[in-house]
């Protein structure tokens, strides 16, 4: 990870886990795992000469760790959506990333509204400091579209695919889908989050939808699961850092419907249809659409390829790369 660039080392095949109890986010308990993953880290790298550090967030344990343990290198932060929620509404993560922006000579944010966002909570941060990246997907998913496998029933098949958390806005999704006939809805989530499901308004055994239960996919399996579907919906209520699942979605040639929120407005753009996912009428009215116009769904299939060869990883890859031999 640290090795520099032409370097003759070869990894050694695992990767290292480092064993540090008492991980959290708050209070006190929260430095002290600090201070113990800083041991760890220091005991664990020596980082050759000329060394950048990427911190892969501006909140929780790691970076404020690798800051302690390595304060001689230079450091990029790469904003993540997670660490602006977390800094909201945590004390404590609010000083984690002031202490981060401090301490980076590069903040990479993949939106405008995600600078924007970070502006919101370190107003002082010198605009030259930040740097806009947007993220990429795997090269490999913009060569070729994987077959359709259609559906049997004329069902209008959705899926979901993330985190069920109140920003997510499954349970409006979830609840409007419920009064809307010919829907089949797949959820892929955290398997510990299965029971937000049951939590949701219109819950499995009181209305008449009952998702269909993915769990935590791994990457390949989640491309896969795409060509199962007709529409990616992500009914976030706030903003995304970029939407990273629905770029790879038409990727794959599944079209997206989405919330016109920040980040995702940014990335989707007109490439995917959108709808205020908590309003049941105007959501019934959009689903509705697209579940009777193949044509609508085709277009959005060729809108979404053409807007997801915009975002290759390996112009990400090597936009970081140049970042980093500049503060190298």
């Amino acid at each position: 990870m640290l090795a520099r660039a032409g370097s003759t080392a070869t990894p050694s095949g695992e990767p290292v886990l480092l064993t540090v109890p008492g991980k959290c986010a708050d209070g006190p308990q929260f430095w002290r795992y600090v201070a113990g993953l800083t041991c760890a880290l220091s005991a664990a790298i020596t980082p050759p000469g000329g060394a950048v550090a990427h911190l892969q967030h501006l909140a929780f344990g790691a970076s404020p760790a690798l800051i302690g343990a390595f304060p001689q290198l230079r450091r990029i932060a790469l904003v993540h959506g997670t660490d602006l929620l977390a800094a909201e509404t945590s004390q404590t993560q609010l000083h984690v990333l002031h202490r981060v922006i401090a301490a980076a000579s590069a903040i990479v944010v993949p939106t405008a509204a995600m600078a924007d966002r970070l502006r919101c909570l370190a107003p002082h941060l010198p605009a030259g400091r930040l740097i806009h990246i947007p993220w990429g997907i795997p090269d490999h998913l913009l060569s070729a579209v994987p077959p359709r496998n259609p559906g049997a029933d004329g069902s209008l098949r959705l899926l979901y695919a993330g985190r069920l958390t109140a920003e997510k806005g499954t349970a409006e999704l979830i609840a409007a889908c419920a009064a809307i006939s010919g829907i089949r809805l797949s959820v892929a989530a955290p398997e510990e989050q299965r029971a937000a499901i049951q939590r949701a308004p219109h819950a499995p055994g009181r209305a008449g939808l009952s998702p269909c239960w993915l769990g935590w996919l791994p990457r390949p399996s989640l491309w896969a699961v795409f060509a199962d579907h007709d529409l990616l919906v992500v009914p976030s209520t706030t903003l995304e850092a970029f939407g990273l699942v629905a770029v790879e979605a038409q990727a794959c040639g599944l079209p997206v419907l989405y919330q016109p929120v920040p980040g995702l407005t940014e990335v989707l753009g007109d490439s995917a249809a959108t709808a205020d996912f908590t309003s049941p009428g105007e959501l019934a009215a959009v689903l509705r659409w697209l579940a009777a116009d193949p044509t609508a769904i085709a277009h959005l299939r060729t809108a979404g390829l053409a807007n997801a060869a915009r975002f290759p990883l390996s112009r990400t890859a090597a936009q970081l790369a140049d970042l980093t031999s500049r503060l190298a």
